[in-house]
């Protein structure tokens, strides 16, 4: 049977839960593919799979800060509306909860913040932290194939 190995391409299922319950689940749609070592999944999370055989289901907790860090107090910023309306639809109204996607400064990529507080003038705190950062997590992953 064909193992998990750094690079290897994956053909998975895959669930990440913290304690308020699912924030990814691929196990009722299609399944996800990826490859080792591209930032698909994190560092600790890639380090888990590494072995697995193509086949196995299996449940992995991972403890508290481990899969995305340790909640950062810099990562929540106040972000003014004028930048929010040359990024986005000026006629957004923003409320707590929402998640928000931001392009990378190279335009290339994305980036998502949760909006904590809308402020005076409608300036609006984003936490940009991983939803997961300073929770355990629970991974659980069926490898569907291996190449």
């Amino acid at each position: 049977m064909p193992t998990v190995q750094p690079g290897s391409f994956l053909t998975l299922h895959y669930r990440l839960a913290g304690p308020q319950g699912d924030v990814i689940n691929t196990f009722n749609d299609k399944p996800a593919t990826l490859s080792l070592g591209s930032g698909e999944l994190s560092p600790a999370m890639e380090q888990r799979l590494l072995g697995l055989e193509e086949g196995t289901h299996t449940v992995i907790e991972i403890p508290a800060g481990e899969a995305f860090g340790e909640r950062n107090p810099d990562m929540q910023q106040w972000v003014a509306r004028k930048l929010l309306n040359e990024l986005g639809d000026p006629m957004e109204k923003y409320t707590a909860g929402d998640v928000v996607q931001f392009p990378t400064p190279d335009g290339l990529g994305a980036y998502a913040g949760t909006v904590l507080e809308v402020g005076p003038e409608g300036a609006v705190l984003f936490d940009f932290n991983h939803p997961l950062a300073g929770q355990p997590v629970t991974f659980e992953v069926h490898v569907i194939g291996v190449l």
